[in-house]
């Protein structure tokens, strides 16, 4: 299996950094192909601008940024650093995403990554989101790190249920993608703990990655389950991160 492991940290002897190493040496020790996007090592320019668009302009007075990706895409005249990322996710079966939990949410150039690397054309494109999702056949993942408490992310915690935290890249990153989605690995708060708790969940990690082929995906209703508004039909039971029944 080729995996690629977009990793956002900016010290290497974090604890992300440990788990980043621990994921390479196991997936690499079982046989799969491992690369590494380490945005932060690599000086990754998260903004958007006219840079990326190296051919010509579908239109120079206002920057419409879905036009000129898709035209771009189609004419190969993206910029080298978004085709160079693009290869690399073209070509992996499994994407884990490695990154502490920032504000609720990835840093700031991991979000960068994906507008600049999840371009139309090549990330989606009309009509084809979800079950039809263009990396409909890929895997992906989440690895994070927080700076709190397992009980803080329960579904009663006062940070609140870390599905529930993590559903607008699961659900609206990696599924609206066509991905299917591996439930997260969580390090909660490695910082406060000592280093035989922290090798404790690099050696949860390992088994985690040595069971990724008979770990059941993340529940999310198939296209069926909604009706032409795009909301569950009437009698659909809601299952999946923060949707309810109304």
């Amino acid at each position: 299996m080729n995996v690629l492991i977009v990793y956002a940290h900016p010290e290497p002897a974090s604890f992300n950094g440990a788990l980043l190493r621990t994921s390479i040496e196991t997936l690499e020790q079982n046989g799969h192909t491992v690369a590494v996007s380490d945005l932060y090592a690599n000086d990754f320019e998260p903004r958007i601008t006219r840079a990326d668009f190296q051919g010509k302009a579908v239109n120079l007075d206002v920057l419409n940024i879905p036009q000129e990706q898709n035209n771009a895409f189609e004419t190969n005249t993206l910029s080298f650093d978004i085709q160079r990322e693009q290869e690399r996710l073209a070509t992996a079966d499994l994407v884990i995403f490695q990154f502490p939990l920032w504000w609720f949410s990835m840093p700031a150039i991991l979000k960068g990554w994906i507008d600049r690397v999840f371009s139309r054309g090549f990330a989606y494109a009309a009509g084809r989101k979800y079950d039809t999702g263009l990396f409909h056949g890929k895997l992906a993942m989440i690895c994070t790190t927080t700076g709190t408490s397992a009980d803080t992310y329960a579904p009663d915690g006062i940070d609140g249920d870390i599905l529930t935290v993590l559903w607008p890249i699961h659900n609206g990153i990696f599924r609206y993608t066509g991905f299917d989605v591996l439930p997260p690995f969580v390090a909660y708060m490695p910082g406060r703990l000592d280093f035989q708790e922290r090798t404790y969940l690099l050696e949860k990690y390992k088994e985690k990655l040595l069971e990724i082929d008979s770990t059941p995906h993340l529940f999310f209703h198939p296209k069926n389950d909604y009706g032409p508004n795009e909301r569950l039909k009437p009698g659909v039971l809601a299952r999946s991160g923060v949707q309810r029944n109304t």
